[in-house]
C-alpha cells in the first residue's frame, strides 16, 4: 500500500476514537451509564462535531487536493479530540481545533482561487464557519455559541458538494439564486445569534428550512432514487436525510435551538443525526474507498444502519414530550447501535470486496489447472 494512503490511518483512527467518545459521551448526558472512558459529556458536541466531523471533512479534502500540508488540518483536529479526552486544559483542544480550521480554510480557498464557481465559494464558507464557530467557543468558552457556526460547517459543506453535482442537470435559472439566498439567510441568523440569541437562531432555522427545500427541489439525488443498487441507496439516503434537515429546522423555528428548550435535544440530532449521519451513510461507500484505498461492494444491507438510524431517531423526538424521557434514552442508545452498525456493515464489506480480489486474482490459475 502507498506509504500516503499508510499515513491515512492514524487520522481516522482519531477520528473514530472521538467518534466513539462522543456517542458515549451523549448516552452520559442522558444518564445511561458508560465507562468512565465515555463520561465526558460535556464535551460530546464539541468531539463530534468538531473532532470526528472535523477530522473526517478535512482528511477527505486533503486527499482531494493531493499535498502534504492541507493534512495538517485532520491532524490538528485529530489531537484536539484526544487532549479533550485527555483532560487538558480547554484552550488546549480549542486552539487545535482553530488551527485546523484554519488549515481547512485556506486549502478552501486554494481549491476556490483554481476554480472560482459557486460551490467551491460555499465549501469555504463551510470551512470558515467551522473557524469562527472554534474562536467563538475559544473566547467565550461556551459551545452554545459556536453551535450555530458549527451546524453551517458541516451543512455548508453538504450543500456545496450536491450544489456541484446539479452541473450534470438541466441548467433550471431560479436554482443558484435560490441556493445564495438560503446560504445568506442561515449565515446571517449565525452572526445575529452573538447579539440577539433568539432571533438569530430562529433566522438560522430559516436558512436551513430554505437549504432543505433546495436540496429536496434540485439535487440530483430525486433523479438517481429510480435507479438500483449503490445509486439508489445513496439517494434514498440522502433524501431522507433532507426531510430530517427540514424537521430540525422547524423545530429550530420554534425556538429550540436555544439552551434549555424543551425539544433542543430533538432539534440539533435531527439535523446532526438524522442529516449529517446519513449523508455519511450514503457517501461512505464513496469516498472511504478513495481515502483509504479498500473496495467496499455495495449489499442491500447497507439500507440496515439507515433504517435503524431512522427509527432511533423518530424515538428520540418523541422522547423529548411530556414524561417520555425514557424514549428519548431507548432512542439515543438504538441511536448508538446505528452507528455501530453502520461501522460493522462497512467493515464486513471491505473484507469481502477484499476476498473478492483475492478470488479473482486466483481464478485464471485454476483455469489454466
Amino acid at each position: 500500500m502507498d506509504p500516503r494512503t499508510l499515513a491515512r490511518f492514524p487520522l481516522l483512527a482519531l477520528a473514530m476514537l472521538s467518534l466513539l467518545a462522543g456517542v458515549l459521551g451523549g448516552l452520559a448526558r442522558l444518564a445511561v451509564d458508560v465507562p468512565a472512558f465515555g463520561a465526558q459529556a460535556g464535551v460530546h458536541g464539541a468531539l463530534m462535531i468538531a473532532a470526528f466531523f472535523g477530522t473526517v471533512i478535512s482528511l477527505e479534502r486533503a486527499v482531494a487536493l493531493g499535498r502534504l500540508w492541507p493534512y495538517l488540518a485532520p491532524a490538528l483536529a485529530g489531537l484536539g479530540g484526544l487532549t479533550l479526552l485527555g483532560g487538558l486544559p480547554a484552550i488546549v483542544a480549542q486552539s487545535l481545533f482553530a488551527g485546523g480550521a484554519l488549515t481547512l480554510f485556506a486549502g478552501s480557498v486554494a481549491v476556490m482561487r483554481r476554480q472560482t464557481v459557486l460551490f467551491t465559494v460555499v465549501l469555504a464558507l463551510g470551512a470558515a464557519s467551522w473557524l469562527v464557530g472554534n474562536l467563538v467557543w475559544l473566547a467565550t468558552g461556551l459551545v452554545q455559541a459556536a453551535i450555530p457556526w458549527w451546524l453551517g460547517f458541516l451543512v455548508l459543506t453538504i450543500a456545496g458538494e450536491r450544489l456541484e453535482l446539479t452541473r450534470f442537470l438541466p441548467a433550471r435559472p431560479a436554482a443558484a439564486p435560490l441556493f445564495v439566498a438560503s446560504v445568506v439567510i442561515l449565515l446571517a441568523g449565525a452572526l445575529a445569534s452573538h447579539w440577539r440569541e433568539g432571533m438569530g437562531l430562529g433566522v438560522f432555522a430559516w436558512g436551513l428550512l430554505a437549504l432543505s427545500a433546495w436540496l429536496l427541489r434540485y439535487d440530483i439525488a430525486r433523479h438517481n432514487a429510480r435507479q438500483r443498487g449503490l445509486t439508489r441507496f445513496i439517494a434514498i439516503c440522502l433524501l431522507s436525510g433532507y426531510v430530517w434537515l427540514a424537521i430540525g429546522a422547524v423545530l429550530g423555528i420554534g425556538g429550540n435551538f436555544a439552551a434549555g428548550a424543551p425539544m433542543r435535544d430533538a432539534a440539533l440530532h435531527a439535523v446532526v443525526l438524522g442529516f449529517v449521519f446519513s449523508m455519511v451513510f450514503g457517501h461512505a461507500p464513496i469516498i472511504f474507498p478513495a481515502v483509504a484505498k479498500v473496495r467496499i461492494p455495495y449489499h442491500p444491507v447497507f439500507y440496515a444502519p439507515l433504517i435503524v438510524l431512522h427509527v432511533s431517531l423518530a424515538l428520540r423526538v418523541i422522547g423529548n414530550g411530556d414524561d417520555a424521557f425514557v424514549w428519548r434514552q431507548h432512542g439515543a442508545l438504538v441511536n448508538a447501535f446505528a452507528l455501530l452498525l453502520f461501522v460493522v456493515t462497512m467493515v464486513t464489506s471491505v473484507v469481502r470486496g477484499r476476498r473478492r480480489n483475492q478470488a479473482s486474482r486466483t481464478e485464471p490459475h485454476g483455469e489454466m489447472r
